[in-house]
């Protein structure tokens, strides 16, 4: 892991979130903030702050940009908002609004030839 970044208490359902990650897994970092882009959800929005973030991070170490790929990119539950909406007959319907944990990390091929090679 060279860098990483992470958002936390993002108001986006894990699930949601999980949705865009499977586009950019394994990445090259330019490729997949490319396509976090051009892609109309606002998983991939909130994506893309948590991966420029990562790449800054890798800038500051004196890394290329060009030469980072994604490693893990992971998208955890955090703490759940239990709200109650009026029902019929005097009742409460429980809302559940989801947050999550978004986490980014980045390494060069280099980096990720040798761990699989030690696996």
């Amino acid at each position: 892991m060279i860098s990483r970044a992470e958002a936390k208490y993002v108001r986006i359902s894990p699930f949601k979130a999980r949705m865009a990650i499977r586009l950019i897994k394994g990445l090259n970092a330019k490729k997949a903030e490319s396509i976090l882009e051009v892609l109309n959800q606002k998983s991939a929005f909130l994506l893309k702050k948590v991966l420029k973030s990562a790449i800054a991070n890798a800038k500051n170490k004196g890394y290329e940009e060009d030469k980072l790929f994604i490693s893990k990119v992971v998208a955890n539950p955090g703490p759940t908002l239990k709200r109650f909406r009026a029902a019929t007959f005097g009742r409460a319907g429980a809302i559940i609004k989801r947050t999550s944990h978004l986490l980014v990390e980045l390494d060069t091929p280099e980096k990720i030839i040798e761990k699989a090679k030690i696996k």
